[in-house]
């Protein structure tokens, strides 16, 4: 049975199958009964009687994702592989091949190997196209084939990749691999120390402690703390995190819930680091959840300056609850709030469009920090200093969600070399064939102006007449040519992600952010402002 034909089946049936995880159990037990005695029934027929064999266990999980898909993308049914992967994203350790692997129908991509891991050492680079592991095709396994790369360490694996067209066969060898919550730190310049805090697992505070305390050894009077990118992890580690620069017992978090139990105060518990040191924070639209939770509370009780772009907004908290048969439940369980009461969670999940997709919040609350400076929920953590560079859109998000960045990069690393970060230039040559390249690939993105034109010339033309019609259409090529245009209006935003994209590829991360060091906007904004002790203190009051 096809996957699309089981959705149809299931979503509209199967909208009651884990209700019994819900806290109103009690008061709507009638009808919990009800739905799963139809449901019971149901499953015992169709898999009795369908015309073609099924399989229960796959069916089951495609009903169950397919329900939670009607809540919120956090909400997720977790089998036993799953709840694997849950664990070792908290832990920061596993056994593999040491590579970040994007996945598709019929290959795996290799988005990053980590410098001097399993994947590494055997040769494969960013954009190796692996479609067979050992002596099975990607296209043909069911399942997330990046599981088979997982396995003891010192055991082997062949993979079949291909790269520039051409096919390669690798035997990686795994191991261990240890996954760094600060995977670098250094100083900018004699004053000011740099710690990139890149996950919220469980070496996160401890790790950020050490470089804290190694930096201001080595003359460190002033710190920028990047949570560029940084998509969250444990809420405790955020707490820990925040704690390494404010006060014991300070309220960094509350959560609110419908579930009494879960409705809590989360304060900071130890002595800190450093309270004094001068901060900035860096954010942007990739910092989520944990990263909002250090960024909002630190901007809330007037202890750092954040500089960047506005952060994702995720105001959501999950917990993993046990299912039978070594399966999970992660659910979204609360809201969570900054110290001065806001939620930053930018998308409405329970009250969606025509086409079903989240709204995202437009009406801000204001609220002070504790200076009594104005902050406002609802958006994501608003920087108290934008970084243009860092800013995103519909062209700029669809150029990368279509991997078009990652796809130019590929192909820059195989017609360009460097002997080292500091020789890399990227020239306005090099952006006009990145511009040449985008329209040879055909890309292709609709803005909300594109969809709105669109429907009014499908709207009935006895009404708008044909003359209407033809000035749509010309809006609508208008529109067309002022996509190509804004290659050149955001020149600066898509040449950072060009440039972050190709020097990991020669460099690795370690390269990227000692490239940042001398380079990046928001690093020398940082620096110039931590260094004008009355523009800083300014900002804060």
């Amino acid at each position: 049975m096809k996957a699309s034909v089981k959705k149809k089946i299931w979503v509209p049936i199967l909208a009651v199958a884990l209700l019994v995880t819900a806290s109103s159990f009690k008061s709507d037990f009638f009808e919990i009964a009800k739905q799963i005695e139809i449901f019971t029934t149901l499953f015992k027929e169709l898999n009795m009687n369908y015309v073609d064999e099924t399989n229960p266990g796959e069916l089951m999980d495609s009903a169950i994702k397919n329900m939670l898909d009607e809540l919120d993308p956090y909400t997720r049914f977790l089998n036993e592989q799953d709840v694997e992967a849950y664990k070792i994203n908290n832990s920061g350790e596993y056994s593999g091949i040491g590579a970040l692997v994007r996945s598709y129908e019929s290959k795996l991509v290799i988005v990053e190997p980590y410098k001097g891991y399993a994947a590494d050492k055997a040769g494969l680079k960013a954009g190796d196209e692996i479609i067979k592991i050992g002596e099975t095709k990607v296209a043909d396994f069911d399942d997330n084939a990046s599981e088979l790369l997982k396995g003891a360490n010192n055991t082997s694996v062949e993979v079949t990749f291909v790269r520039q067209g051409q096919t390669k066969t690798a035997t990686i060898t795994r191991e261990g691999v240890e996954v760094d919550a600060v995977p670098f730190y250094d100083m900018i310049d004699a004053k000011t120390g740099y710690i990139v805090l890149s996950r919220f697992n469980e070496k996160a505070s401890s790790q950020t402690k050490s470089a804290i305390q190694d930096l201001k050894g080595r003359g460190a009077e002033r710190l920028v703390l990047d949570l560029r990118g940084n998509p969250g992890g444990l809420l405790s580690e955020a707490i820990n995190v925040t704690n390494l620069f404010v006060p014991k017992g300070e309220l960094i978090v509350t959560t609110k819930s419908k579930v009494k139990k879960f409705n809590q105060e989360y304060r900071t518990r130890n002595q800190p680091e450093d309270e004094n040191i001068p901060l900035v924070v860096l954010v942007d639209g990739k910092s989520a959840s944990a990263s909002e939770i250090v960024s909002g509370g630190l901007q809330d009780l007037d202890r750092a300056v954040i500089i960047g772009a506005r952060s994702f907004g995720k105001g959501l908290v999950q917990r993993p609850l046990k299912l039978t048969y070594g399966t999970q439940l992660k659910v979204t369980i609360s809201r969570y709030y900054t110290p001065s009461g806001r939620c930053i969670q930018a998308l409405d999940y329970w009250h969606r469009d025509a086409e079903g997709n989240a709204v995202r919040n437009t009406d801000f609350k204001e609220y002070t920090t504790k200076n009594g400076r104005k902050v406002w929920d609802g958006g994501g953590v608003m920087p108290d200093v934008a970084i243009k560079s860092l800013k995103t859109n519909t062209l700029i998000d669809a150029l990368q969600d279509n991997d078009v960045v990652f796809d130019f990069a590929t192909n820059y690393f195989y017609d360009h070399s460097f002997a080292n970060v500091d020789d890399f230039v990227f020239s306005d040559a090099d952006y006009n064939a990145f511009k040449k390249y985008v329209q040879e690939q055909n890309f292709t993105f609709q803005t909300k102006t594109e969809e709105l034109l669109e429907q009014s010339i499908n709207a009935d033309d006895s009404l708008l007449g044909a003359e209407v019609q033809e000035k749509y259409k010309d809006l609508l090529l208008a529109v067309n040519r002022g996509k190509i245009s804004a290659l050149d209006s955001y020149k600066n935003e898509i040449k950072k992600l060009l440039e972050d994209e190709i020097i990991t590829r020669y460099f690795y991360r370690e390269g990227l952010y000692q490239y940042f060091l001398a380079h990046d906007d928001a690093i020398l904004t940082a620096k110039e402002l931590l260094a004008d002790n009355s523009k800083y203190a300014s900002i804060l009051k």
